[in-house]
């Protein structure tokens, strides 16, 4: 009988006092004599135990840290085992009231943007504090420690995790917790996330993303588990920014939050949204991609001011236009890889003005040369527009003619090929002769159409400068806004 008393369990309680407790439940059974006898409980009947005490509501004290011997042999493991056998359980005396987790963390480093899959990958220092009654000792009599290092494994831990996150938790192993004499548990663990993020490129280089950090649990409801803030909103911001300053293109502008709650069924979780305001620095983009386009496109508004006669414009401008593609090709990878932002359609509009600027070129090329051979009969309205911008000076007498003021040169002062010799001859006798019907000369139809090519060089110029410069403008002031 002695025998069978002594292997009665206690449903491996005996290292630790819970409250509302009392004796160990025990399964007996009927001897054939009517003797109660008892007889070992089974896994279940163990689990159903301690399951059982957990959900009863304790009438006695908590549970404290025997600290003898640790200033003899430091820190006995075994004083805390009844705690680390509780690890799977919520921490509570009474299970009806909610743990409070409060919250913070540091953003350290900004890893990278991905506009194409719109993705943040970030780095974190997340702070998770929580109490757990069952942990407490008396600094005095434990020669006067107030905090100590116990391993993460060994504790219960609050399955607390990012809403918006698309990896799987690469939190490290063997990470440890601060526990306090008043059973504060305070666990630092560092996290590199890659959340989804809506991201708006179209002011890129000067565009500015908002990402949400949404930290929930996964299996508590608000009547197990309420969130909380360890600090304050503007602490977590100054200590992120002071940590960001320092490297990476994009900067933290500030940090907000939110207290929403999420409903999952007749399920009510609740949540802490952080809304995260970064913003890229542009000055790498600004160096590399805009002021080599700027300078581009000013030569080839100054090649205007090559003469019209000039052989060499075409060609210069051909050349820029080769230039400018290569640049773009070159500087490809600086963009982003999907949507079109406003750098994209300033780019398209510098490659547009060079290619007008190349068609005007041909266009008073063609002119110039139709001038000089073969000129045509010009209208009475077109030569009434152009005689603003005849100069009186550079008139010449010409075969009077009724109605007619002379406007010609000889053809040594036109523009165009001329062959060996030409210069110095005097003009020949059919070139003064009457353009048929027109009542001008040759002469002075060509000094007409010359005249006609450089204003219409003057008007083509100004328009360019004038789009080029309302196109500029307006992508400067959308890029501010």
């Amino acid at each position: 009988m002695s025998s069978i008393q002594n292997q009665q369990p206690r449903c491996g309680l005996s290292s630790f006092k819970l409250k509302g407790l009392g004796t160990p439940v025990e399964s007996t059974k009927k001897s054939p004599e009517g003797r109660m006898e008892g007889r070992r409980p089974a896994t279940g009947g163990v689990l159903l135990c301690l399951t059982v005490s957990l959900l009863l509501q304790g009438r006695g004290d908590s549970f404290t840290i025997n600290c003898s011997g640790f200033d003899q042999h430091g820190v006995d493991p075994a004083a805390f085992q009844a705690v680390f056998d509780r690890k799977a359980f919520r921490p509570v005396t009474n299970y009806s009231i909610p743990t409070r987790v409060n919250i913070s963390f540091t953003l350290s480093a900004i890893l990278e943007v991905d506009a194409h899959l719109q993705l943040l990958t970030s780095f974190l220092w997340t702070d998770l504090v929580w109490d757990n009654p069952f942990i407490t000792w008396n600094p005095e009599e434990c020669i006067g420690i107030n905090k100590l290092t116990v391993s993460a494994e060994n504790l219960w831990l609050p399955d607390i995790f990012i809403v918006e996150s698309m990896d799987v938790d690469q939190t490290p192993s063997g990470l440890t917790a601060y526990v306090s004499s008043e059973g504060r548990i305070k666990y630092d663990k560092p996290m590199r996330v890659t959340s989804i993020c809506n991201l708006d490129i179209f002011y890129f280089p000067f565009d500015q993303q908002n990402c949400t950090f949404t930290f929930s649990s996964f299996l508590y409801t608000v009547d197990s588990m309420l969130l909380g803030m360890d600090k304050e909103v503007w602490e977590i911001t100054d200590t992120s920014r002071n940590i960001i300053r320092t490297q990476g293109e994009w900067e933290l502008l500030g940090i907000n939050k939110a207290t929403p709650t999420m409903s999952v069924g007749s399920n009510l979780y609740d949540q802490i949204m952080f809304y995260v305001a970064i913003r890229r620095r542009p000055s790498l983009y600004i160096i590399n991609l805009l002021v080599p386009s700027s300078f581009l496109i000013a030569i080839d508004a100054l090649s205007f001011y090559l003469p019209a006669e000039s052989e060499s414009r075409a060609p210069f401008k051909i050349t820029l236009l080769l230039g400018y593609n290569v640049f773009l090709l070159m500087m490809n990878d600086l963009l982003p890889a999907s949507g079109t932002p406003l750098i994209s359609v300033y780019f398209a509009l510098c490659l547009s003005l060079m290619v007008v600027s190349l068609l005007e070129t041909v266009f008073i090329t063609y002119l110039l040369h139709v001038a000089t051979t073969q000129p045509p009969p010009m209208p009475r309205w077109l030569h009434s527009l152009l005689l603003p911008y005849t100069s009186p000076g550079r008139c010449c007498p010409t075969v009077p003619q009724k109605g007619n003021e002379g406007l010609g040169l000889t053809p040594t002062h036109l523009p165009g090929p001329k062959e060996p010799g030409e210069l110095g001859k005097e003009v020949r006798p059919g070139e003064t002769e009457l353009d048929g019907g027109s009542g001008r000369t040759k002469t002075q139809l060509v000094e007409l159409w010359v005249q006609f090519s450089h204003a219409m060089d003057t008007l083509l110029f100004r328009l360019y400068l004038l789009f080029m410069a309302s196109s500029i403008l307006t992508v400067i002031v959308l890029w501010n806004t």
